[in-house]
């Protein structure tokens, strides 16, 4: 039995470590706002969308290494879903580990969240914030101050389900997403409408807000947003070589296959893997860096904080919902705003590594009614960038659309 499963495992990891090859792109026309030197620099960018080196697992040191895996280890906590959040009898939206204030779910889920900005009872707008993958409630989003008071803006931001100082969720889902948010929004009495703002996979919520609660919405701005591979609306001929694809397909058949094993690979010292999230130029590129060396990063990716199998299991499973099966694919969505009183945004950087340009232009050039902002030179960072959240903020509040992106930059 030991040795059928070791086979199972050996036959996983090379069908997941299998490399790629690179044909050429269909050309994808730029937005009007793209300078010549970007269009110059097009097909460069087109070909290494295609094709892109990613660590091949499958070479002799770590074949040998992973046949000596114990399979018990490896299979034991398949399908397995994550603990239900513990009995907090004594606790109170006033009291939590953090000692951040805390609403209670109709299931029994405490959530945490911050308040910025004006004063609630005070503001004309009022914004909840999502954070992505590995991030929390206490992440950055740097409007200018004076801007915040004169619009008078209150920001909203909670830790996801499992981040931070919230429950874990069992059910956990696309649509669990934006119920959790509805909720934070009537306990908090921030009123029927509000406006939402996701950033990288914290936009999945954000689509799911469109498509589940989109009554409620006052507007909507998804800033790098993932896409799932698995949405029936993009082309195969565009996606099929692309190495993110891959790497993604990799990680969710870990996920579910072998929790244990991807729990080893990401803490075990020897070869790298987490590590090479941070500052890495295959992720990231030179202005991210930048960005990199004055922020925190990602200490939730650390392998320190993934020994901790809480943290471990609450990143498998945001992951594994966000690139999933969904109840509906993006494309197929109707317009929340038909008389147009609000609008929806999309931001993303032209050399994002993470997400690519091509697909997002994709589902914008689907969407007619998604309002598509790209920054050139911007990568997967640009929430981080001088002039990006003020360029959010007056596009999604005032309708006032930038000329150019070219003045965002670290």
């Amino acid at each position: 039995m030991n040795n059928n499963y070791r086979g199972k495992l050996l036959r996983l990891v090379k069908i997941a470590a299998a490399g790629s090859s690179s044909p050429e792109s269909p050309h994808i026309t730029k937005p009007a706002t793209t300078t010549i030197q970007e269009l110059q620099k097009s097909g460069k960018e087109e070909k290494r969308f295609r094709q892109h080196p990613i660590p091949n697992l499958w070479i002799p040191e770590i074949q040998h290494r992973i046949s000596k895996v114990n399979p018990e280890m490896v299979y034991q906590e398949t399908d397995v879903p994550p603990p239900p959040p513990s009995p907090k009898s004594d606790q109170s939206p006033e009291k939590s580990p953090g000692n951040s204030p805390r609403i209670r779910l109709k299931d029994g889920r405490y959530l945490a969240y911050r308040e910025e900005g004006v004063p609630k009872n005070k503001a004309k707008y009022k914004i909840i914030i999502v954070h992505g993958f590995g991030s929390s409630k206490e992440m950055s989003f740097n409007a200018p101050q004076e801007m915040i008071e004169d619009l008078g803006i209150y920001f909203l931001l909670f830790d996801r389900a499992g981040y931070g100082e919230s429950d874990p969720n069992p059910k956990r889902s696309v649509k669990s997403e934006a119920l959790d948010i509805q909720q934070l929004a009537d306990e908090l009495e921030i009123g029927p409408k509000f406006y939402v703002i996701g950033v990288s996979m914290g936009s999945y919520p954000i689509w799911s807000c469109i498509r589940h609660i989109p009554n409620r919405l006052a507007g909507a701005a998804l800033i790098v947003p993932v896409v799932n591979y698995r949405w029936h609306s993009l082309p195969k001929k565009l996606i099929r070589e692309d190495y993110r694809r891959k790497l993604v397909q990799w990680t969710l058949r870990f996920s579910k296959f072998a929790p244990g094993l991807l729990h080893w690979w990401c803490t075990q010292k020897w070869i790298p893997s987490t590590s090479v999230l941070e500052k890495n130029p295959t992720f990231f590129n030179t202005h991210d860096i930048e960005v990199l060396k004055r922020i925190p990063g990602f200490p939730m990716l650390s392998k320190d904080n993934l020994q901790n199998r809480e943290v471990f299991d609450t990143l498998r499973h945001d992951f594994m919902v966000a690139f999933g099966d969904w109840d509906f694919d993006p494309t197929d969505l109707s317009n929340p705003f038909p008389q147009d009183e609000s609008s929806v945004h999309i931001w993303q950087g032209y050399e994002d590594k993470v997400v690519p340009f091509q697909l997002q232009r994709h589902i914008s050039r689907n969407l007619p009614w998604i309002r598509y902002h790209e920054v050139p030179g911007g990568g997967h960072l640009i929430v981080h960038y001088n002039g990006l959240c003020e360029a959010v903020l007056k596009a999604l509040l005032l309708g006032e659309e930038p000329l150019t992106l070219d003045h965002i930059h670290p």
